[in-house]
């Protein structure tokens, strides 16, 4: 079942400080954002886009196998960090914000939403937000959004989000760029961010998050958060592919290397870690095109070569690290 907030056609916020900061410290973060818990995987992620700078450092709160919060509009991070306690103490997303907002004398500046690890979620848009301004709940999500140039853009969020394809973060930015289609910020954009972290929680957040972006000042941010994405999951690829050679599975290695190298074609990085991975599994001649492939993009990767021997990266077999920097010298 789909709720939806009534929208708010006038009185903009008489607190509202252009310089950036408001008598209370609370910024300004007038924005629009997803929230969302995969069924499927148990993931929690937000996503979020807004004429501001840095809003990755104020709206999106996250914490495997606790849930998440987004908190914008005249943004109070408390929100964020009290969520995120109250619902690890055992409270759904719905009691942990009625209470918040229970406490908060501004919770009419206030937009947050809320989602637990359960995938129950709660969502407020007080009545003094700059329209266009509101919010739509669907199953295990929910879209907001305040300033908008129209109020088509969170129902549009929403859409995009329910029919999309792929992972959560796919659909995430799914979300976002039907919002941007849609109109956006009144003002425009300039910067974006997403954060998803696992299902189980283990007690390393280092660990737990699968993707934490930011682009902080952008005349285009979303399309550099999806640059940004690729680069993440090509990173996943090659973490797969490391771990596929300490299995001694090159099959493995393989067809988490070529993911990765498809996504980022153009960095080296990713060729040159393929390739220690093939020698550490026995498969130097697989390995040494991907090494002189490596070396014609960037001649320091050579000079870093033999360097992996003392950190037991490489093999300590002379013949072969000889056999490597030798490969496209005339």
């Amino acid at each position: 079942m789909v709720k939806r907030s009534r929208r708010h056609a006038a009185g903009v916020v008489a607190v509202h400080r252009p310089a950036g900061r408001v008598a209370d410290g609370h910024r300004p973060a007038h924005t629009y954002s997803i929230i969302a818990r995969d069924p499927v995987t148990g993931e929690i992620g937000v996503a979020v886009q807004s004429h501001w700078f840095s809003v990755g450092s104020v709206v999106p709160w996250v914490e495997a196998g606790v849930g998440g919060v987004a908190t914008q509009s005249i943004a109070d991070p408390s929100y964020g960090k009290l969520g995120l306690d109250l619902m690890r103490a055992g409270k759904s997303a719905p009691q942990a914000l009625r209470a918040l907002l229970a406490g908060d004398e501004g919770r009419e500046l206030r937009q947050v939403a809320m989602v637990d690890a359960q995938g129950r979620v709660a969502a407020h848009t007080g009545r003094k937000n700059i329209p266009e301004a509101g919010h739509q709940i669907g199953e295990g999500y929910s879209v907001q959004a305040n300033l908008m140039i129209n109020d088509r853009v969170w129902p549009q969020m929403a859409g995009a989000f329910e029919s999309a394809q792929g992972d959560l973060a796919e659909r995430l930015l799914a979300a976002l760029e039907a919002a941007q289609a849609a109109g956006g910020d009144i003002r425009g954009k300039q910067s974006a961010a997403m954060v998803i972290a696992s299902r189980e929680n283990t007690g390393k957040p280092w660990n737990d998050r699968r993707f934490d972006l930011r682009v902080d000042d952008s005349p285009d941010p979303l399309k550099e958060l999806r640059r940004l994405l690729d680069i993440q999951r090509a990173y996943h690829y090659m973490e797969a592919g490391d771990q596929a050679a300490e299995r001694h599975d090159f099959e493995g290695v393989m067809r988490e290397y070529l993911q990765a190298e498809g996504l980022i074609p153009e960095n080296p990085e990713v060729f040159f870690w393929h390739a220690v991975a093939l020698v550490n599994v026995g498969r130097l001649a697989e390995a040494l095109p991907v090494f002189q492939n490596t070396f014609a993009m960037d001649e320091n990767w050579r000079t870093l070569t033999p360097r992996l021997v003392s950190c037991e990266l490489l093999p300590n077999d002379q013949e072969l690290i000889e056999q490597i920097l030798s490969l496209g010298n005339q």
